[in-house]
């Protein structure tokens, strides 16, 4: 049996575990991925990516490559409800482009899975080493980490690592095998995705959206791309003895002629998925050196599309925390913080795709009028506060003794804010070759940012050389031209005087904040200290 050494083993090739290779690859990780499938999904389940994953992509360099395989968002990202997409009481709303867009260098984006894993794995593929056709067999604790069997085309590995992270799915085998339990309702329902190509270019604009609610029968239409594939989204129920085995061709082309509501529509059937509609939390994230993310710790309704966009902003936490560890930055307890911080946002993510799902159910069931319905469903499009604005509180973060904000509608309304354990809000520089973001300013390592002439870039380089710790710090001025970066609003949105300081971590989360004192590098040595829980 051949024998290979890697310090992370990633278990599953679907955008979180891709993600996951990518984040840890940047950290310069030794990773290896491995994914039982010989390629990747062939069938778009996830669509929608949200504001904070379209960060990720800006700051990997594939944001436009993305959006070129995507759907445009000013046509697209919108809900309608009706009877059917030709009914006369079909109506449509669009997102809140002109109110939540301001708050990020990207925004949220509609690109079907099947193409966003090629992106993903194309990317992987440069950075590391990614193995499809491959299953991890078996595995066993070691006194340093894991040992596991993996099999692929070239016969057994054993591979030894420190840290196992599974993000192999809802069914995870990696769970089940930790005996780590599951929590949440039986499921909501079973479901059939029916994919088909057909040309619905003779609807107008007002009738075009991303998910369409429909009544008659009751069902959903996803656009799939902003040209000829579609989805429909449609159920049985097992009790009163439906399967998946009674959606012939037959019925499929007639649930998508029934939703379109055109009988003649030339329509070509491209695959049947049948899934269930379930929301579920890992009671533990973590067992020893080996770490849950995505589905595999969490499961959402698709009501939000925030699923798999939850999973990838796990990697994003993980995987920093991992590299620390791993290069004798951080302590062993930094990598209790993963749980600490991603479970709270994931049960609150998934809570909140249930109500979005009951929404539907209710409109489905005729409990709410059209006007009802695509008011409640438009409302509940717009996110940018749960996705936004979710924050960490856990040993990795030190208080600065300011409260949270308080919107009066936290799933819809981001408000932006500098406080430790936020994400560090967008803010427009102006820099020499034009306009730079805040968070463009940041990568896979500690960032501290500070008003210039504040006098913290001395105190980051002692810090940084009295820790070992990888520490850019960057100084942003109020309207001097003379200087690289200058904003006369910066400071002022982050919260700092003009002696402030603020640490962001490599996540993108401030880890501390100094509103206004002297400058100074044992303050930033015991910040980096409590953040990473070092000695």
């Amino acid at each position: 049996m051949k024998e290979l050494d890697v310090e992370v083993l990633v278990v599953g090739g679907g955008p979180v575990g891709l993600c996951t290779a990518i984040e840890l690859s940047r950290h310069g990780i030794s990773t290896l991925l491995v994914e039982r499938h010989a390629g990747t999904s062939i069938f778009p389940k996830a669509r929608l990516i949200t504001t904070r994953t379209m960060e990720l992509f800006r700051a990997w360099g594939i944001q436009e490559e993305v959006e070129r395989a995507g759907m445009p968002r000013e046509e697209y990202l919108a809900v309608g409800v009706g009877s059917s997409l030709t009914a006369t009481d079909f109506v449509r709303a669009a997102a809140e482009l002109s109110r939540d867009a301001p708050q990020s260098p990207t925004y949220t984006f509609l690109c079907a899975q099947d193409l966003l894993e090629v992106i993903l794995r194309r990317l992987a593929e440069s950075l590391t080493d990614v193995r499809f056709a491959t299953s991890m067999t078996g595995t066993r604790p070691t006194g340093d980490g894991v040992e596991a069997v993996i099999s692929g085309a070239g016969g057994e590995t054993l591979v030894r690592c420190r840290y196992l992270v599974a993000a192999d799915g809802g069914r995870s085998g990696v769970r089940e095998s930790l005996g780590i339990t599951t929590e949440g309702p039986p499921p909501l329902g079973h479901m059939i995705s029916i994919m088909f190509e057909a040309d619905l270019g003779f609807l107008p604009p007002e009738r075009r959206a991303a998910l369409s609610f429909l009544r008659e029968p009751p069902c959903a239409v996803e656009a799939v791309d902003q040209r000829r594939r579609w989805m429909v989204q449609t159920g049985y129920d097992p009790e009163e003895g439906g399967s998946p085995e009674d959606f012939t061709d037959e019925v499929c082309l007639r649930a998508v002629r029934d939703a379109v509501g055109v009988p003649d529509l030339p329509v070509t059937l491209l695959g049947m998925l049948p899934w269930v509609q379930q929301v579920m939390v890992a009671s533990a994230f973590r067992s020893g050196p080996v770490f849950l993310a995505g589905d595999a710790a969490h499961v959402a309704t698709p009501q939000g599309g925030f699923g798999m966009n939850c999973g990838i902003q796990d990697a994003h936490n993980l995987a920093w925390k991992l590299a620390a560890v791993l290069r004798g930055r951080g302590g062993e307890g930094l990598l209790d913080t993963y749980e600490a911080e991603r479970r709270p946002i994931a049960a609150r993510t998934v809570d909140e795709s249930l109500s979005n799902a009951l929404i539907t159910f209710q409109m489905m069931e005729g409990r709410l009028s059209m006007d009802e319905a695509i008011q409640r469903q438009a409302d509940r499009r717009s996110s940018e506060g749960l996705v936004l604005g979710f924050h960490y509180a856990s040993a990795a973060v030190v208080p600065d003794g300011t409260p949270p904000p308080a919107p009066e509608d936290p799933y819809r309304t981001y408000v932006p804010t500098a406080r430790p354990g936020h994400r560090a809000p967008h803010v427009w520089l102006t820099g020499r070759d034009g306009q730079v973001s805040t968070l463009d300013l940041l990568g896979p390592r500690f960032t501290l940012m500070a008003p210039a002439g504040a006098g913290w870039l001395r105190a980051a380089r002692e810090a940084a050389a009295a820790t070992g710790v990888p520490l850019t710090a960057v100084e942003i001025a109020d309207g001097d031209t003379a200087s690289p970066l200058t904003s006369p609003t910066w400071a002022k949105e982050y919260g700092l005087g003009p002696r402030g300081a603020v640490l962001v971590r490599p996540d993108g989360h401030v880890g501390w904040r100094a509103h206004d004192t002297a400058p100074s590098a044992s303050a930033l040595v015991d910040a980096l200290t409590t953040i990473l829980s070092r000695p």
